[in-house]
């Protein structure tokens, strides 16, 4: 099904990684990569037996952003705006997805994240990365503006300066700096990154994933609302919440004094 990911499978399926692959480029994304992590995350997020998804890197680098010769095979003299097309097409519905999935999405940053590669990770809903790693808005080397989601996200994950900032030069960002920043979650030693990631995964694949689905969804909605329209969101979202089994399951564990077990549902 994939020719250019490599999925595995942990926790009987409830915890799927999906691996970019081609080390050569230093997983640099083209076409066919961008529509199968698409892929993997939509259907993903319909799977029921499914509780996280994550998205990481092959070798040596997390992504080195878009391979400029795949761009540029786009060229055709009887087309206009040809990158655009490639930003209407390719990314922005991978961004949609993911924004948009079910289930929380999470990145492992291996290695360096460069241009749309730094985006990809960004766009999840939590990053980790190991230490060595870092952060490049490389958009500006080759003339270009931030895409994959990145003049929605930075400014709002940044604030204005640090996000014209980093546009402006492409200052590349290191995994520690990047969290102080607020830009990732977490940050670990290299040699410990797969033990300490694999512990926060399983961590997030065997909670309540509908509340995790809903509150994604309220913060989501919370960019565009007054607090009146986010408090009124709250209250719905909530009652879907209270609805579901791990609600009760939660509950009848609390009061039973024991571990809950729940199902995602």
């Amino acid at each position: 099904m994939y020719t250019q990911l490599e999925i595995e499978s942990h926790l009987d399926g409830k915890l799927q990684i999906a691996y970019l692959n081609d080390e050569k480029t230093y997983n640099s994304l083209n076409k066919t990569l961008l529509s199968e992590l698409r892929t993997f995350v939509h259907d993903g997020s319909r799977d029921e037996n499914v509780r996280c998804l994550v998205i990481s890197g092959r070798g040596k680098a997390f992504c080195s952003g878009q391979n400029l010769k795949d761009a540029m095979s786009f060229n055709d003299p009887d087309e206009d705006r040809v990158i655009q097309r490639i930003v209407i097409d390719y990314y922005n519905p991978l961004v949609k997805e993911i924004a948009n999935a079910r289930k929380p999405v999470i990145s492992l940053v291996n290695g360096p994240a460069v241009g749309a590669g730094a985006m990809l990770a960004l766009i999840c809903d939590f990053t980790l990365a190991t230490e060595s790693s870092y952060f490049s808005q490389a958009f500006v080397n080759i003339g270009l503006i931030p895409d994959t989601g990145g003049t929605y996200w930075l400014p709002k994950l940044l604030g204005r300066q640090q996000a014209n900032y980093l546009a402006f030069t492409g200052k590349k960002l290191s995994a520690k700096e990047a969290k102080d920043l607020g830009l990732i979650a977490d940050v670990f030693e290299d040699e410990n990154f797969m033990v300490n990631s694999m512990g926060v995964l399983e961590q997030i694949s065997n909670l309540p994933t509908k509340a995790i689905s809903l509150t994604k969804k309220a913060f989501n909605e919370s960019y565009d609302n007054t607090l009146s329209q986010q408090l009124d969101v709250e209250g719905i979202l909530q009652q879907t919440a209270a609805e579901s089994e791990d609600f009760m399951e939660g509950v009848s564990a609390f009061l039973e004094k024991r571990k809950p077990e729940y199902k995602g549902k």
